[in-house]
């Protein structure tokens, strides 16, 4: 089970949303980077960074930021990033900058062949983002939103050769309620593309459900407010995870 720290980008800055409401951000580090090092350095594996302009604008925007994040962590730890990458340019263009993989969100509803196109050229290295409220997928930086349901949606994918799904339940995004995971386990048995859960993880306990045997067919979750806030001691739950015993 892997734990991905997020990191999203509005304007530069380290920010988590409530709700995915733009206008409710809270600036947890003007400096991405540095707070990309600091995560490094605890020992996760993996950075989980969305360009939040990126994802309302259909294009790169904070790019700068993403690119001072990948010099800050290279090469210990992988990025999968997200947010605005519609094109096979712009995918071509992250990977060949260091991005481990990308994150297709919107063009994933949208224009499913891309995404197909995109995994074939790029083995192990793409990522569908799936958005949902209540259950229908959400897009455009989840401004809008489809009647097409989260396993429909994901279903699409089963033979495309993408790297993993990762599943938001947008109504516990930011708001510390708890991953939702029993729709995330229901998506992850519906397919055998591997599920990352994402939105809402409060606390260790949120670990420990992750851990449980239940849960194993999960790839990972993504975790975002409760580091920044401290409800999630980073240490603690890497220990967890390890099976190492937690002073």
């Amino acid at each position: 089970m892997i734990l991905y720290p997020a990191i999203d980008l509005k304007d530069g800055a380290c920010v988590r949303l409530k709700l995915g409401d733009m206008n409710e951000a809270t600036v947890y580090n003007a400096d991405p980077a540095a707070q990309a090092g600091d995560f490094a350095r605890l020992g996760f594996p993996w950075l989980h960074v969305v360009d939040l302009n990126g994802a309302f604008e259909g294009r790169s925007v904070n790019g700068t930021a993403v690119e001072a994040i990948l010099a800050a962590v290279a090469p210990g730890m992988k990025v999968q990033l997200g947010g605005g990458i519609r094109d096979m340019a712009a995918i071509a263009a992250w990977l060949d900058k260091g991005v481990s993989r990308v994150i297709l969100g919107t063009v994933a509803l949208r224009e499913p062949e891309l995404v197909r196109a995109a995994a074939k050229a790029y083995p192990g290295r793409v990522v569908v983002g799936i958005d949902a409220r209540a259950g229908k997928v959400a897009v455009e930086g989840w401004a809008e939103s489809s009647e097409l349901g989260v396993v429909d949606l994901a279903r699409k994918f089963e033979d495309a050769g993408v790297a993993a799904i990762v599943y938001t339940d947008i109504d516990r995004d930011g708001v510390l309620k708890g991953l939702n995971m029993l729709a995330t386990l229901k998506l992850a048995h519906a397919i055998s593309i591997p599920v990352i859960a994402s939105g809402g993880l409060a606390s260790i306990e949120d670990v420990r459900k992750l851990m449980a045997p239940e849960a194993a067919i999960l790839d990972g979750a993504i975790s975002g407010r409760a580091i920044y806030d401290g409800r999630l001691d980073p240490a603690e739950a890497l220990a967890l995870i390890a099976g190492a015993p937690i002073a």
